[in-house]
């Protein structure tokens, strides 16, 4: 775990993903990215307009450390998660979309997308899975 000493800011867990508490809303989400270390802080911030703009009205909220963003009465299509050297997008039902996001899972639904520092993504592409997603039920919690 990284050292953290000032107890206004939230304490970042191993591989640099922060701890927020858990809630519902936008509130906990910009936290979430606020917090992100380093360069993932601004692509966080991208990341969530793209979201935002892409899915009207989508349902945010932080559960497990991670950022998730649903559908109302469909659950969660898409969790953030950071990584020493990348932050993970969680398509739940990401084998459903097309093309796949490239990189499996353990779970044969979910697909992962990672995005690495000064690494350029397909916004559109990343715009299209978002879409895709969202149309789909998704993960209950």
């Amino acid at each position: 775990m990284t050292k953290n000493t000032d107890a206004s800011q939230p304490k970042l867990l191993s591989g640099g993903n922060p701890q927020i508490p858990k809630g519902d809303g936008d509130g906990p989400v910009q936290a979430y990215i606020a917090a992100m270390p380093g360069w993932k802080s601004p692509v966080g911030a991208r990341l969530d307009a793209l979201i935002a703009s892409t899915v009207p009205g989508v349902r945010k909220a932080v559960k497990w450390n991670s950022p998730l963003y649903g559908v109302e009465g469909q659950g969660f299509f898409l969790g953030v998660h950071c990584f020493a050297k990348y932050i993970k997008l969680a398509f739940f039902k990401g084998s459903a979309l097309d093309p796949k996001p490239p990189v499996a899972s353990k779970d044969e639904n979910t697909r992962y997308f990672h995005i690495h520092e000064n690494e350029e993504f397909d916004e559109a592409q990343l715009a299209s899975w978002i879409k895709q997603a969202a149309a789909i039920p998704g993960w209950m919690t």
